[in-house]
């Protein structure tokens, strides 16, 4: 587990293991972080507001599990705030890329993208050799989110999904 800043980041990292814990593991380190530590973004108010925290847990959770679901091998967590927008990212050890176009949901879940995109998140996949990193942005702001502001006219990024 590490936490740096920067005049204007903060980030915080935790690997997390194999387990059925690791998603309750994630929620509460990144609660934590989140809330207790209260990461300061410079220029976007004293850090995230309780309700976005709320949502980046359950992004968190989302992701994890998908991990631990899809991998036989521990993942790493990665939380950066900076210029009012959180990224949630987890990197796991398959290369296998997740479908972000067709969201079935059946016992075992499948709707984990529609819920990330529901809280306004942004998903993103970046493949490497080994692996991957899921990424979702979220806008940090207590302005923004689902419902509070427009979307930003920024293009999507690599295999960004709208």
């Amino acid at each position: 587990m590490s936490t740096t800043t920067s005049p204007r980041t903060a980030q915080y990292a935790v690997e997390l293991p194999h387990t059925r814990q690791a998603p309750s593991i994630a929620r509460h380190a990144s609660e934590d972080w989140l809330t207790e530590n209260e990461p300061v973004d410079p220029g976007h108010g004293d850090g995230v507001p309780d309700d976005r925290v709320a949502d980046a847990v359950l992004v968190v959770s989302e992701l994890v599990t998908n991990a631990v679901r899809h991998t036989q091998d521990p993942c790493l967590l990665t939380l950066t705030l900076e210029d009012g927008l959180l990224d949630i990212a987890v990197a796991d050890h398959s290369e296998d890329l997740p479908d972000l176009h067709d969201a079935r949901g059946d016992e075992r879940g499948g709707l984990g993208v529609d819920v990330i995109r529901g809280l306004g998140g942004r998903i993103r996949l970046v493949p490497a050799l080994g692996g991957k990193t899921v990424h979702v942005l979220l806008d940090a702001a207590p302005d923004k989110g689902p419902g509070r502001a427009p979307e930003s006219d920024a293009a999507p990024g690599p295999r960004e999904r709208p």
